[in-house]
């Protein structure tokens, strides 16, 4: 199948959604057959916009396409990826997986059973900034990471670790590569009904430890991340795509600016994705990353609802 054009689909295209529709639309390797879409004011702007038909079931959208995003509202993400899977449909599921260990467990399963793959949208693995990252980062002993956003209704099924920090974990998780022994979790209520401000802490058995802080009632956007490991401290922005490496010397300190090459982080994930399609290979995201990256926010979670108590 190498080389082919891949039939793709997306289910759900809300306010993320039409841009999955977007990119396989413009990719030259993508066939944007269709989408499945509740409203109707929504399916009826995309299909005109890409050209794609929309299906009336997730039946008609899995017989017609081979590769599918899953990108509707996350405690609806099992219900409609299990019967894809059980059809064969590859899947991108947009982050987190799901929103428990129950579901994760009839997604990963339904893909085992039927041969099909899963990649989960933690789409910061695909920014530039992640790969210098993981060419760099080889024996990190402190990371901080704060991810702010202004409040949107979109999202809020979930609390901020489930919408936003669930994306450093993933990322901390890959670059630390040890297990971890211990979690701390402290979060407040602002807007919602779950926590919209975060901190947690999580201690590796190597001694790393992470500091992540996570908000989406900020007045402005923030995505860095900040990485010590010895003799070299790395400062980067995943939103703006650059950064600084400090590293000790002979004579002392020498700062340098990181060469990163910019690209739109979701057009290079559904790349990768595809080119797994194509390959038959797992993505670089795959089911199990996606799983203990929930089950660490699930856990951070629970440690923040316990202290309201």
């Amino acid at each position: 199948m190498s080389g082919a054009v891949v039939a793709c689909g997306v289910a759900g295209v809300g306010y993320l959604g039409r841009h999955h529709a977007r990119i396989y639309h413009e990719l030259s390797g993508a066939d944007l057959v269709g989408i499945y879409e509740v409203d109707d004011a929504r399916a009826m702007e995309v299909c005109a916009a890409y050209g794609c038909r929309r299906f009336d079931s997730l039946e008609a959208l899995a017989e017609a396409c081979t590769a599918i995003s899953v990108v509707v509202p996350t405690d609806r993400h099992a219900e409609v990826a299990v019967p894809l899977l059980k059809r064969g449909r590859h899947l991108l599921v947009e982050k987190p997986l799901c929103t428990n260990l129950d579901e994760a467990e009839a997604i990963l399963g339904a893909a085992q059973a039927s041969g099909a793959f899963v990649q989960v949208g933690h789409v910061e693995h695909f920014n530039p900034v992640m790969g210098y990252l993981e060419e760099v980062v080889d024996a990190p002993r402190f990371i901080t990471a704060d991810r702010l956003a202004p409040f949107q209704p979109r999202g809020t099924e979930v609390g901020v670790v489930l919408d936003l920090m669930i994306h450093d974990i993933g990322i901390v998780l890959q670059l630390v590569r040890s297990p971890l022994e211990r979690i701390e979790g402290i979060g407040v209520q602002v807007l919602s009904r779950t926590e919209d401000i975060a901190n947690a802490r999580l201690v590796f058995a190597n001694g790393c430890v992470a500091n992540l802080n996570a908000s989406r009632v900020s007045e402005k956007k923030l995505r860095e991340i900040r990485v010590f490991q010895p003799a070299a401290y790395l400062s980067l922005d995943f939103m703006n795509q650059s950064g600084h490496l400090v590293q000790r010397t002979a004579t002392g300190l020498a700062k340098e600016v990181i060469p990163i090459e910019k690209g739109e982080p979701l057009r290079l994930e559904l790349t990768a994705f595809l080119e797994s399609v194509r390959q038959r290979e797992a993505p670089k995201v795959d089911g199990g990353l996606g799983r203990s990256a929930l089950e660490v926010a699930l856990e951070v979670t629970d440690r923040i609802r316990r202290g309201w108590t």
